[in-house]
């Protein structure tokens, strides 16, 4: 399972970010990880310098080996918290994907 972190021109991508953000997804996703083939987070701050709740954006797409891929969004006040609330979606979705499968 790849994983690739982007941000957007207002968020400063450093190597501890990317370091943090991958080990947590890799943690949080290792169940499923002969299932994935690849995922990509994307931060963003969609009003740049100017202040505003719930403006970090954080798009998790996770591609699942032979399936369409799966894009969950987070909004939230702190790239920390749509991360999170992110990788919680996306979570979610890929038991309910897998389960569907097994069923069948």
């Amino acid at each position: 399972m790849k994983v690739q972190i982007n941000t957007d021109k207002n968020i400063e991508g450093s190597a501890r970010l990317e370091s943090y953000f991958s080990g947590e997804i890799e943690k949080s996703l290792d169940r499923f990880e002969d299932k994935i083939t690849r995922v990509e987070v994307h931060f963003g701050d969609e009003n740049g310098e100017k202040f505003s709740l719930h403006d970090k954006k954080c798009v998790i797409e996770v591609r699942p080996v032979k399936l369409q891929p799966v894009t969950v969004i987070e909004h939230a006040e702190t790239l920390e918290k749509a991360f999170s609330g992110a990788l919680a979606k996306v979570k979610k979705s890929l038991t309910t994907t897998f389960e569907k499968i097994k069923a069948h």
